[in-house]
Order: C-alpha cells, then structure tokens, then sequence
C-alpha cells in the first residue's frame, strides 16, 4: 500500500462525508428539491416522506420514537435549545442547574448566560482522568435542580461518563438528564432509556454525515419534557425550533446514522486496536509521555497525549503532513492551554504540550506506524533545541535533559 499524504487523524473535529451519505443526498438538491412543509403538491410530500424518513434512521440508532427527534443546525444548537429551552419552560419549578467544568462551550457558554439572567449553576470538577463522579452529582442536586447537563464522552481526552448510574440519581430526583453525545453517537452503543437520557444533543459531521445539520431529541413520555422555543418563525417541529428544514441534510444526518449502526461494533474494535498501537508506538519511541483522559472508559479512535518538554504548537507546526490538534476544533486557535486538561488538574505547562489524535474509518496500520515515526523524529528535534542540543534518544532515556 502507498501511503497518501498528507494523513487525516482529527476525525473528533470532523469526519469527511462517507460516500454512501452523499449519494443518499444528491437527489434533494436539485430533483426532490420541494420544502418539506409544503404540504399541497408532490414535491412537498417527497420532501417530508425523506424527512420522516431520516427521522426514523436516528431513533433506530439511539432508541426511541422518531417523533421525539428535533432537527436543528447541529450539536451547538441543540446543546443551546435543550438548556435554555428547559430552564425557561421550567423556570416556576427551580433555578438550578447541574454541569460539568469539562463540557463543550455549547454547553458551558448556555449556562453562563442563564446565569446572567438570575439561574445558578453548579459546576463539578471531574476526576484526574476526566471522569464524573455520580456521587458528586447527587450532592450537587438541590430542590431547586431542574436539569443535569453530562456529556457522553469529552472531545478532547475522549473519556466515556457512567451516564447509566447519573441517570438513574437523576430519575430517582426527578431530575431532567441532558446529555451532548455529539463524540459517542455513532461510535459506540447509545440507548436513551438504558442510558436515562431525557434530552440528547446529536450532530452529522462527527459521523460521516454533511455539516450544518443535527437533531436534538426530546423525551415524549416519562416524563414529558416541556422546552420553550428558542427560535420563532413557523411552529415548524411540532413547534421546537421553526425554521425551512434543511432536508439533503437531514437525509444525510439519517443515513450517516444508519450507517453507524451496521459498522459501529466492528469499526469500534478495529479503532481501538489501531489506537494502542498508536500508544504502544509513541511510548516506544518517545520517553517522558503522559496519556490524558481514562486509559479504559475512552472513545476507540481518540488519544490524548501529553509530550513533555516539547510546546504542542510546535510540535503540530512541524508535522505539516499529519492533521491532529491540540485540543477542540472551537478553540483550537487559543493560544491558551486546553480548558478541558486545566479542568483535571494538568499543569499548564503540561497541557502546553498536549497534542489529540483522532483516527476514523480511513485510518490505517501505515498511516498509524508513519506518524509515530514522524513524531519521534520531531520530538527529538524539538527538545535539542530546547536544551542547547540534548535531546530524547528513541526509545531511551535523555538523561541530561531530565534534571
């Protein structure tokens, strides 16, 4: 096999549309082109059997009825749309709300602006390797607790939350559980209602489907959750979220879904072999490295790894044909350290270093072997340049740098 360069390993920013979605989709953009509220003519009709559709293919993957699922512009809408949404609509029950020092800005952002606006939030400090304590969530839930707020697993380390045992606090309280899933989706098993999940947060392109387009779901039925709109126009969504539905994407969204389900189990174990060896490799190769995140509760494809004495920015300018990130793509161009590594308590001057890998579907053994490599020979560089010309041996110690 050659390899192609340059090599994409930041899949947990985007995937790339998988070709099965994009020809689901060719033919709502110009032949099935009708809006799908257009309910007088077949063209309309078309439009709304694809929408339905769609809608189904993600209930099937997340389990639970197509008409609890709302279309939005993605992940980010969604995580806004559920926490505001609710806060407001259950405004006269409480004011307190219950997240995560380590979620998405989405998440995190939308509670800062209902603090603002007189609702308080609590916000646990997860554990050393990005995990949630269930036990701090039930200490944290008061009598004026109207939403819990816990992602499915952390875009940058990877780490997997027990979103079952948080579930079950969260029904025993009578507590509303939202999760952004929007990293597990698709890469390992999610069931709402073995998971206690009365709000889901979902996006297409972390997934092989197109961007621009997400889905929000909203439990039906026990309880009933109640969410106020957040954006106005013509009830569309059984009034949720007005808007003309965006149907190639939805389409798109649908059959990225899926597709998840038929290839998830063997795709999960194939990832997960593919990145201990990425592991295995580095430390092999490289001393003085600190993985970040849960070394068993992680998503299969994503790695998180600190190298020390190296500055990651540097590091990522010198592997110009190899895409990886030193954190979320929505800060990837902060200056700052991760928040996320500051949240678990990495030193700054560690999480400067920090560099995340994120392998998919396309990502192979040569590509994983070429990139340790890659690595070994930058890190080596870099720190003789930090240390007037000492620097890491290959799979040896530098002991005149490590004083």
């Amino acid at each position: 096999m050659t390899l192609k360069l340059p090599i994409y390993m930041d899949h947990n920013a985007t995937t790339p549309v998988a070709p099965e979605v994009f020809e689901a989709m060719r033919p709502y953009f110009m032949e099935q082109f009708g809006n799908a509220a257009s309910r007088n003519h077949p063209f309309g009709w078309a439009a709304e059997a694809a929408v339905e559709a769609a809608r189904a293919q993600i209930a099937q993957l997340i389990g639970c009825k197509p008409i609890e699922i709302v279309f939005t512009s993605g992940a980010t809408e969604s995580d806004n749309l559920a926490i505001k949404g609710v806060a407001y609509a259950c405004r006269e029950k409480g004011n307190h709300l219950v997240t995560c020092q380590i979620e998405h800005h989405a998440v995190l952002d939308s509670c800062k602006r209902l603090e603002k606006e007189g609702f308080q939030v609590t916000y646990i400090r997860p554990t050393r390797c990005g995990l949630v304590d269930p036990e701090d969530v039930a200490k944290a839930i008061t009598g004026k607790t109207i939403l819990v707020s816990v992602m499915l697993a952390n875009n940058e380390i990877g780490t997997i939350q027990p979103l079952e045992k948080i579930g079950r606090i969260c029904k025993e309280r009578e507590i509303l559980l939202h999760s952004d899933a929007v990293q597990g989706v698709g890469k390992v098993p999610v069931n709402v209602d073995t998971l206690g999940i009365d709000l889901l947060s979902l996006t297409a392109h972390k997934m092989y489907g197109p961007k621009g387009i997400g889905a929000l779901y909203v439990r039906m039925g026990n309880p009933r959750v109640k969410l106020t709109a957040q954006m106005d126009g013509g009830g569309h969504e059984k009034g949720r979220r007005s808007g003309t539905l965006n149907v190639p994407g939805i389409v798109g969204l649908g059959k990225a879904c899926e597709l998840a389900g038929q290839v998830m189990a063997d795709e999960a174990e194939r990832l997960r072999r593919l990145r201990e060896r990425l592991w295995a490799g580095i430390q092999a190769r490289i001393d003085r490295v600190h993985l970040n995140g849960h070394a068993r509760f992680r998503l299969p494809g994503n790695l998180n790894v600190s190298f020390e004495g190296v500055d990651g920015e540097s590091l990522l300018m010198s592997l110009k044909e190899v895409a990886v990130s030193s954190g979320s793509a929505c800060t990837s161009a902060s200056m700052e350290p991760s928040y996320v590594l500051k949240a678990v308590g990495i030193a700054k001057t560690l999480a400067h270093t920090s560099i995340r890998f994120g392998l998919g579907r396309a990502t192979s053994e040569e590509e994983v072997d070429y990139v340790v490599e890659r690595l070994a020979e930058q890190v080596v560089r870099l720190r003789a340049m930090q240390t007037g010309g000492y620097g890491v041996h290959a799979g040896g110690a530098d002991r005149k740098a490590a004083g």
